[in-house]
């Protein structure tokens, strides 16, 4: 599995946190964690609804299969992301919160807090709910006497997903070109996935823009 990690602006701060944590927790494994930022030191404003993009499409193009994610509250950067094709954002506040969302909805963001309630020692917290979250494998079910059904709920909710959106470049053409090109300016993202991706369409349209 290739993990990436990327959070709002307004966190760059936990940034080089997130993304240890997430490597420890999966440090027993093949797991690949990717840093995307935003780090902290960088000088240019990108939003929540800016990072979801980005992580539209680093999942869409199978660029990666996992993100770590999060904003002050962590809820905005899980709406933006569940606005978006090919994101199934869970908001993972507790180990159970992560446990659960990992087993039961096999979901492929994971969105923390990382400002809201974030005092001292609250790095223990992070470390412990991805600890959680990749401590089995994802999508087996919960309780084990209800296993298969939640499989089945988690696979119908995905098909459901797919059908209620539009494809990732219907919703870039859509969208305001000024905005769209402010969220090209995340090279490190893009040049990964046209390394990366294995979504050709998708690999043109990044071309186009950059």
């Amino acid at each position: 599995m290739k993990i990436g990690v990327i959070q709002a602006d307004s966190q760059k701060d936990k940034n080089e946190l997130l993304f240890n944590c997430t490597k420890t927790a999966v440090s027993d494994s093949t797991y690949e964690v990717i840093n995307f930022g935003i780090f902290a030191g960088e000088e240019y404003d990108f939003s929540y609804i800016q990072t979801a993009l980005c992580i539209s499409f680093l999942l869409e193009s199978k660029a990666v299969d996992f993100i770590v994610t999060g904003c002050s509250s962590g809820q905005g950067m899980m709406l933006a992301c569940n606005s978006l094709p090919g994101i199934v954002c869970g908001y993972t506040e507790t180990v159970s919160d992560a446990f659960l969302f990992g087993r039961i909805n096999n979901g492929n963001v994971l969105s923390y807090p990382l400002g809201l309630s974030f005092g001292w020692a609250a790095e223990i917290n992070l470390q412990n709910v991805l600890n959680a979250l990749f401590k089995e494998p994802f999508g087996t079910g919960y309780p084990a006497a209800e296993a298969e059904r939640k499989r089945k709920d988690a696979e119908m909710l995905k098909t459901i997903n797919k059908i209620a959106k539009k494809s990732l470049p219907e919703v870039i053409s859509e969208l305001d070109k000024d905005f769209v090109r402010s969220v090209f300016r995340r090279k490190i993202v893009f040049l990964y996935v046209l390394e990366h991706g294995k979504d050709r369409k998708l690999a043109d349209l990044i071309r186009s823009y950059m």
